[in-house]
């Protein structure tokens, strides 16, 4: 079967998922516009090359096979993404694109700046639809597999060399808590802050034991208390604004809640001062104008936001 698959004649392929679909040779032949003999002689080389009945005939057509079924399956799946690869490429009208274009992000991103990265794709591809979801363990995976178009992330986020990045923004970072904060209103000082509890978002994909501040804590001998790791920005928002417990984070998060203040940040290293955001596609994709588009579009708009003081 293996040396055959090799030059094996993809249309006959389309012929079973005809059949598989149609379930009558007759009613395939018309389908694809070939004669009832073309069928026949197609579905003979199929079980030469798979050697399996594909087909059991029936009084009033025919049902396939399990393996028959799965090939018709795994046939849709496998043109499917050169359809998009020729439509990528093939007289590509932003104005008429139909397609489905999925973005997954870091959940902080897609609570922040959803509606506007939603609103700059929909002004350049008006007729698409989009899935923007928050970017999971299962994500890498599915991007690499073609299921995801673009991703936004962290820039530390580690990826592998076939995913394309570009940094979209630098954020500078600071201390969040409560407006009137009973320390931090008067200092940032290590030793006055280290036993505030801390607050933070779950980065998924990361699988190291400790993040950078926590590293840094015990660095300089403290003990970080993490009083809330989670998903939830509502519940971050909540825990902050109604704590003492700080975030270090960017001054975004005082747009995401009017009760939250800024501070500056304990004398820390400089590479931990800011993060840049990342936006990153697969390599294979560099030359597709669709994809291009979205990159486009996303670095616009990531032009457009000012970050708060």
């Amino acid at each position: 079967m293996k040396n055959n698959l090799k030059d094996l004649d993809l249309n006959l392929l389309k012929l079973l998922q005809a059949v598989v679909e149609t379930r009558n040779t007759h009613a395939a032949a018309n389908k694809l516009g070939i004669s009832q003999t073309s069928v026949s002689r197609g579905l003979a080389k199929l079980r030469e090359t798979f050697g399996d009945q594909l087909f059991i005939r029936k009084a009033h057509g025919v049902e396939p096979s399990e393996l028959a079924a799965k090939l018709a399956e795994a046939t849709d799946e496998m043109f499917t993404p050169l359809i998009k690869v020729v439509e990528s490429y093939q007289n590509f009208e932003p104005n008429e694109f139909h397609g489905e274009i999925t973005i997954a992000m870091n959940v902080f991103f897609l609570e922040l700046y959803g509606d506007g990265i939603f609103n700059a794709l929909r002004t350049v591809l008006p007729k698409a639809n989009f899935k923007l979801i928050y970017w999971q363990e299962n994500s890498l995976a599915e991007m690499l597999s073609g299921n995801i178009d673009y991703m936004i992330h962290f820039a530390a986020y580690p990826l592998p060399q076939e995913i394309y990045q570009h940094t979209l923004q630098r954020i500078k970072l600071c201390l969040v808590a409560r407006e009137n904060h009973p320390v931090l209103s008067q200092t940032s000082n290590w030793d006055d802050i280290h036993q505030l509890p801390l607050a933070r978002v779950i980065i998924d994909g990361i699988s190291s034991k400790r993040s950078p501040l926590e590293e840094l804590y015990i660095s300089r001998g403290y003990h970080p208390t993490l009083s809330l790791t989670t998903h939830s920005i509502r519940l971050l928002l909540s825990k902050l604004s109604n704590s003492d417990a700080i975030l270090f984070g960017s001054s975004f998060m005082t747009q995401l809640h009017m009760g939250l203040g800024t501070y500056p940040l304990p004398p820390m290293p400089k590479e931990l001062r800011q993060i840049h955001i990342n936006g990153g596609y697969l390599q294979s994709k560099r030359g597709f104008p669709l994809n291009q588009l979205i990159h486009q579009t996303m670095q616009s708009f990531f032009d457009s936001v000012i970050q708060p003081e």
